[in-house]
This record gives structure tokens, sequence and C-alpha cells, in this order.
């Protein structure tokens, strides 16, 4: 129960990751808000969250900075609080370089990018007054080049660099920020990643690591503990949960 008497905000919570976090942190006694476009995606997250845990959904783009701060200010004045915010809502896609027009490029940076940044921006004065925290969702793809994935790289790029340069402005109150970098993980999204037609395998192959797929589980359970109170001491990190494919 290391969340018992605190709130946090969830974004992507209807699916993969963001279900999974919302799951285990309102299993850990949290007040949980969900935050979500797909309303059925929130549904089946309630469902998820064990018996006398407390979940609430909200349906919501994160791509619109008046959505966000709305979003941030009814969570605080139906709770009273915010302790965490979890920016986990992502888009991903595949495209060759000279394949990539403005509305896949608008769409990846505006959820990716944008949302994880007005999300932020809301929940500070509240996370400042509650000395909380928020871990962002990066990727080893914001840590290393990947073929056919340049708009998702430079996304998760920007991402790491959000995540250091808040820590740095924030660095004297009682905020953490720090960011998880998986590398595959087995959710929706990931199957429906959808690279080009015929791609060179070699390439892709640098990238495929050699452990295998992690479980959204296993993301929940690094998120949980950078936010808890146990991570006190970590600020402006990111951590890799990628099995070892960005070590090299």
């Amino acid at each position: 129960m290391r969340f018992a008497g605190k709130v946090a905000v969830v974004t992507g919570s209807g699916s993969g990751i963001g279900q999974a976090i919302s799951v285990r942190l309102a299993g850990e006694g949290a007040v949980v808000v969900g935050s979500d476009i797909n309303a059925a995606g929130l549904e089946k997250t309630a469902a998820m969250v064990a018996e006398g845990a407390a979940f609430h959904s909200a349906v919501s783009d994160v791509r619109s900075r008046d959505t966000c701060h709305e979003l941030v200010a009814s969570v605080v004045a139906d709770h009273g609080r915010l302790d965490v915010l979890c920016n986990v809502a992502g888009v991903a896609r595949g495209h060759r370089v000279g394949d990539v027009d403005q509305e896949a490029w608008d769409l990846i940076f505006g959820v990716n990018v944008e949302g994880l940044f007005w999300m932020s921006q809301a929940a500070l004065p509240h996370l400042e007054s509650s000395r909380g925290c928020i871990v962002n969702m990066a990727s080893n793809a914001g840590l290393m080049g990947q073929a056919y994935t340049v708009p998702y790289c430079a996304s998760k790029g920007a991402v790491i660099q959000i995540t250091k340069a808040m820590a740095m402005e924030v660095i004297k109150s009682g905020v953490r920020v720090n960011a998880v970098a998986p590398g595959g993980v087995e959710t929706n999204l990931s199957a429906s990643f959808g690279f080009p037609d015929d791609p060179d395998m070699e390439l892709m192959g640098l990238y495929m690591g050699f452990r295998g797929m992690a479980q959204a589980n296993d993301i929940a359970s690094a998120v949980a503990y950078l936010a808890s109170d146990e991570a006190h001491r970590i600020h402006g990190a990111v951590l890799s949960v990628d099995a070892g494919l960005t070590a090299g």
C-alpha cells in the first residue's frame, strides 16, 4: 500500500502500459484517475481494478492544452490533491522518411510530446504542494536511432529532454521528475505499429534485442517504484527497462 492516501493521474489508461500502471497504483492504495481517448478501454481498465480499489475514468484527448488543464483541475477539485502524474499516452507508427506526412507527424508529436507537456504544466503547481512526482514514458527509441521510426524516435527523444529540463527547473522544489524507457513491450501499441512494406530486416535487427519483449506489468513495476517514496532520491533520471538493448 505504498500509495495509500495519494491521488494519481495516468494518461493512456485505456490499454497496455497505462492500463497496467493504473491497476498497479490502485491496487497499492492510490485513488487513480485514468485518462484516455478510448472510453471502452477505460471501462475495461475499471473492470480489472481490484474490488475496493479506487479508479475513475476520464475520457479526454491530451493533445489539447485546455483539456489537460481542465482534467487536472477537476481531479484536484474532486479529490483535494494530486500526488502522482504518469504521462503514458502514446502513439507509435512506422514510416520511411519520405512517406511521413503532416498528419502522421502532428499525431505522434501531439500525443507523445505536447500531451505530456500540457499535463505536466497543469499538474506542477499541485505536485509542488504535495511534494509529488511525474513519471514520463520514454522509450529505447529516444536513446538510439532506429530505421523507419524517425518521428517516433524524435518524439521519445523529446520526452527524455523534457524530463531532464523540467527536473532541473523544479530541482529546488520537492517535486521529482523521472522517465522510464522501455524496449519492446507486448501491447496493442506494438502489435499495431505497422512497418512499411518490404523493410530491410538487417536494419531492424539492430534494435530487436536478445531477450524478447516485456509485458506491460514489467513496466508498471518500474513506474510504481519511481512514483513511490522509495525512490525519493531519484530525480531527473531515465530508467531503461529494455533487457540490455541500449547497454552497448
